[in-house]
């Protein structure tokens, strides 16, 4: 059973700047594979010519220019996780992904955010610090105006790796309170939870 994340654990926005403690979590390989979490905001061409210091030339780009791409988890100070969470539109590549739409169900009119993926510091993975960062995630979208909150998980019984887990486990979501509104493939279901106004 994952233990839970210590006393000492914070949130915060990751502005432009918290630069530092965004490159000091993502190391070199830019948290998987010089992502950058650039992955949904690029074609796959573009994401693959960018891969490692394109990608992450962007990401800095965006933060400096005002935009605030996700959350930060702190632990005694030091940063040890990552949520990535903003308005759906913010993502062009998961708007253009037929995997990731949701018809119209009779869910809440109004923003959605999404949250696209986590990056945990080895030192604290299993400790369910994902979940946390979820929780925080889903507060930070309702005070940024959201009705509404998606997330894209992975659903399988098998052990995941690390790659294809960045975007959470179902798991997490449904303890959350988010419910499948898709399953537009096997292991992959659409989670929302709908905040409504106010």
């Amino acid at each position: 059973m994952p233990r839970k994340p210590g006393p000492r654990l914070a949130f915060a926005p990751a502005t432009a700047e918290r630069w530092g403690d965004i490159e000091r979590l993502f190391g070199p390989r830019g948290a998987c594979a010089g992502c950058w979490c650039m992955w949904w905001r690029l074609s796959r061409a573009e994401f693959q010519k960018n891969a490692g210091q394109g990608n992450k030339r962007a990401f800095k780009k965006l933060v400096a220019g005002g935009a605030v791409p996700g959350l930060l988890a702190y632990d005694g100070g030091q940063p040890v996780g990552w949520c990535a969470v903003e308005p759906k539109t913010a993502y062009p590549s998961l708007l253009r992904s037929k995997a990731k739409t949701v018809h119209d169900d009779g869910t809440p009119k109004g923003p959605c955010w999404s949250v696209t993926c986590f990056f945990v510091a080895r030192s604290h993975r299993g400790r369910g610090l994902s979940a946390a960062l979820l929780d925080a995630a889903v507060t930070h979208a309702r005070r940024g105006g959201a009705v509404l909150v998606e997330g894209y998980p992975i659903d399988t019984d098998k052990r995941a790796m690390d790659f294809s887990s960045f975007m959470g486990t179902a798991q997490i979501f449904r303890e959350a309170g988010f419910a499948e509104a898709a399953r537009p493939s096997p292991a992959r279901p659409v989670m929302r939870l709908a905040l409504g106004r106010g």
